[in-house]
């Protein structure tokens, strides 16, 4: 076998490996939807059933019951409100961490990313009987203020580890031209890490989104997000498959349908480096 042929099956190997990794992956987003155009009695057949008829009803049965947009607006507020105050917080943060560095500065990122190893049902009544006396049960304001304190240590590392990426002679240069700590940030840090900031909002906005430990215990109706409108399709008569799969469809349509979107910013902040 030749040097050509062996590298032509290396990739041959590698693209069938990858490929079947990726529908491993998919399988499951795949059958969920599958099963949202089931019938009940067709999502419960054994074995699984890949040729039937397709119904709407899950979904007419969804948007008769519950006010799917209330839940998604919550949904989108929540997320978003709390991926920008995490930023407006991490940035500098992360900023002093990265060019004003001390001794204390590892053991200080250490220490914020160990707080996500804490069981958030070990927190959970003090800051139920904290969110009562505040009179912020099932508020949205209530969810924005956690999922920012949650998330804060992940975007905090990642904002830091885009920011050593770049040279400090870079920013020493616009000093040198005058710039001010404002202009420094906005004209020339931000623009050069926007890469890394853009996949640190993705990851950002997927960990609000998917957030339901919190969502369920805080909330009854008025803030209650997606997460919360699958969580009722659970009852004591049992699971209704159908129908959670049509719910949970939904729930995911919105954050899958902006991620496929922003697959390139996504892939450009992984790789992120700064010029040399």
């Amino acid at each position: 076998m030749t040097l050509q042929q062996s590298r032509r099956l290396q990739s041959l190997l590698l693209g069938t490996l990858a490929w079947a990794i990726a529908i491993v992956i998919f399988f499951p987003i795949f059958w969920m939807v599958l099963t949202s155009f089931k019938t009940e009695i067709d999502a419960f057949a054994t074995p699984p059933q890949f040729i039937f008829t397709p119904t709407l009803e899950n979904y007419l049965h969804i948007n008769e019951r519950s006010n799917y947009f209330s839940y998604a607006w919550n949904s989108v507020l929540i997320s978003f409100s709390a991926t920008a105050l995490c930023l407006l917080i991490a940035v500098p943060a992360a900023y002093s961490m990265a060019f004003y560095e001390t001794q204390r500065t590892k053991g200080t990122l250490l220490w914020m990313l160990s707080t996500k190893m804490l069981p958030p049902v070990g927190v959970l009544m003090p800051i139920y009987l904290l969110a009562k006396s505040m009179g912020l049960l099932d508020t949205r304001l209530a969810l924005i203020i956690i999922y920012t304190l949650i998330n804060l240590p992940i975007v905090v590392w990642m904002v830091y580890t885009y920011f050593k990426d770049i040279p400090k002679d870079i920013l020493e240069a616009a000093r040198l031209d005058g710039a001010t700590l404002w202009q420094e940030m906005v004209r020339v840090l931000l623009p050069i890490a926007k890469g890394g900031l853009a996949s640190t909002v993705l990851l950002s906005l997927i960990l609000c989104w998917n957030e339901a430990f919190w969502s369920l215990n805080l909330t009854s109706s008025n803030a209650a997000p997606l997460t919360a409108l699958i969580a009722s399709y659970s009852s004591p008569e049992g699971l209704f498959w159908a129908k959670l799969s049509a719910v949970s469809t939904l729930a995911c349509a919105p954050i899958l349908i902006f991620g496929w979107i922003s697959q390139k910013q996504l892939v450009r902040g992984l790789s992120f480096g700064a010029v040399k």
